[in-house]
Parts: structure tokens; C-alpha cells; sequence
């Protein structure tokens, strides 16, 4: 009886068919993080002005006052709306500020917020 070195068809076509499975998935698993690229990029870009616009708070000489502030701004060629809210704490020696970045003047879809505390001065 002769025993023949090598691979079956049927352990060939598992091989073919565990590769196609792993192939597939790694496909669409790049496809979605490349759909994903645009969300990601301007959700970074609205964190960034979120950011920028909470320091020019910081660095102002007078404290904020209370209520709403808006504006807008140009990055990456883009224009992004940004809304200011100095709000009352329980210490009045304290106020919290709430800047919130959006796409759209309306404000319907918020693309990123930060919050912080300012130290009230005289």
C-alpha cells in the first residue's frame, strides 16, 4: 500500500474556504473604517475648536459673564459654529463654562463639547 505525501482535495477546499471567511471580514471591516474616516475627521476638527474657543475664555482678563455667547469660525476650510455657556455653580467664587461645536448655525447635531471651571475674578 502506497501512502502519498501531500493535501487532500477536502483538506484544500476547508483551507480555500477558512481563507475566503478571514478574507471577507477583513474586507468589510476596512470598508467601514473607511466610511468612518470623514465622521472621525470632522468630529477631531470640531474638538479642536471646542478646545481653541475654551482658552480664548481662559485668557480673557474679566470673567465671563452668565448666559450664551455664538459665533463662528473658519477651520480646515470649513465653517463651525461654536455656542459659549458661562453658567452659576454652587460656589460663587466659580463658573462653568459649556462651549458646544456644530456644523450648522441651528445647532441640531452637536459634533463635539467640552466643559470647564473658571475662577471668578474681581
Amino acid at each position: 500500500m502506497k501512502h502519498v505525501k501531500g493535501m487532500t482535495l477536502l483538506e484544500v477546499i476547508v483551507a480555500l474556504a477558512v481563507f475566503a471567511i478571514a478574507a471577507v471580514s477583513i474586507t468589510k471591516s476596512l470598508s467601514e473604517q473607511m466610511a468612518n474616516m470623514p465622521i472621525l475627521e470632522a468630529r477631531t476638527l470640531a474638538q479642536w475648536v471646542a478646545d481653541n474657543q475654551l482658552v480664548d475664555t481662559r485668557l480673557e482678563a474679566q470673567t465671563p459673564p452668565f448666559g450664551k455667547k455664538e459665533g463662528r469660525v473658519e477651520l480646515a476650510g470649513k465653517e463651525w459654529y461654536w455656542r459659549r455657556e458661562v453658567v452659576k455653580t454652587a460656589d460663587d467664587n466659580f463658573r462653568m463654562i459649556r462651549i458646544s461645536v456644530s456644523e450648522d448655525e441651528r445647532y441640531q447635531r452637536i459634533a463635539a463639547q467640552v466643559s470647564s471651571y473658571v475662577l471668578k475674578t474681581e
